[in-house]
């Protein structure tokens, strides 16, 4: 007993010692955001004196009204709301069956398919970014918002196949030859069996989608010059910009933190289900 507790006190010893190089980034963060926060609820006057901890004018919650409405905030963030769940949902819907189908049936042409899907994940979005803006302008589809969630899905949907591939290829054929016996078609099995078993790897993926296509800001910069179809990047880089002439500095960390709302509470309650996520593709069924 006394070495095993030996054993057990080196291991926490040694978990403690993992943790200490985080611990100053774990701080760094949490003062940043901490910062963040309270310069949203301060005048530009106590931003850039000694006071603004002390709140001698109290808690201006009129900055996230004035960032909402005058910013013109509620626009970025809907824009981005629809881009990110429309091309999350485009991309699950095509990528699943794609995968399920490079890694449970064998055709002429699978491997070179998952040789595309790899040479794809390795060409710069900087490298395409010139010819893509050529072929949408000379259809005049600049400033169209399904052209962007088109783009937005389509970059994203190599790395989805490839991510799905590890599920699948991890999940027993009893499950088919279960579902054949009792009559179920391919398509059925996959989505009645097969879809529901990815589970943990829909949910990460997803939310790593969502946090990827939420903050993205080069894509948007190039194909949404309109104020009324700019995402929420795009729309802090103007605001930031016109912070010169109207010094509301207040009213523009209201709008950092409105923008890092929907990701940091989607990080704080799926966390436990994004580890399980990354790890479930590596463990056999």
């Amino acid at each position: 007993m006394k070495r095993n507790r030996g054993v057990l006190n080196r291991g926490n010893l040694l978990s403690l010692l993992g943790y200490v190089p985080v611990l100053p980034w774990v701080v760094f963060t949490f003062v940043l955001i901490g910062w963040v926060f309270f310069a949203s609820l301060s005048t530009s006057g106590e931003i850039f004196s000694n006071h603004m901890f002390s709140f001698q004018s109290g808690f201006h919650f009129e900055n996230y009204l004035k960032a909402w409405n005058t910013q013109r905030v509620s626009v970025f963030f809907m824009n981005s709301l629809l881009y990110t769940v429309v091309s999350c949902t485009a991309i699950i819907l095509i990528a699943s069956p794609a995968a399920y189908a490079l890694s449970r049936f064998r055709f002429r042409g699978n491997t070179l398919i998952q040789n595309m899907f790899a040479a794809a994940l390795g060409i710069p979005v900087i490298m395409i970014i010139m010819p893509l803006f050529g072929i949408v302008s000379g259809f005049r589809l600049t400033n169209n918002r399904w052209v962007l969630m088109f783009l937005y899905s389509a970059m994203n949907t190599p790395f989805a196949v490839f991510y799905f591939l590890a599920f699948f290829r991890n999940l027993s054929f009893t499950y088919e030859e279960a579902a054949a016996i009792d009559g179920c078609s391919p398509l059925k099995t996959f989505w009645k069996i097969m879809f529901p078993l990815i589970q943990p790897g829909l949910i990460t993926l997803t939310i790593f989608n969502f946090i990827t296509i939420w903050n993205e800001y080069f894509m948007s910069l190039i194909f949404a010059n309109k104020t009324s179809v700019r995402p929420v990047a795009v729309g802090l880089y103007n605001m930031i910009q016109s912070m010169r002439y109207t010094g509301d500095w207040g009213g523009m960390f209201a709008s950092v933190v409105i923008v890092f709302l929907p990701t940091f509470i989607l990080y704080i309650f799926l966390s436990d289900k994004i580890i399980k996520g990354v790890t479930a593709g590596a463990i056999k069924g």
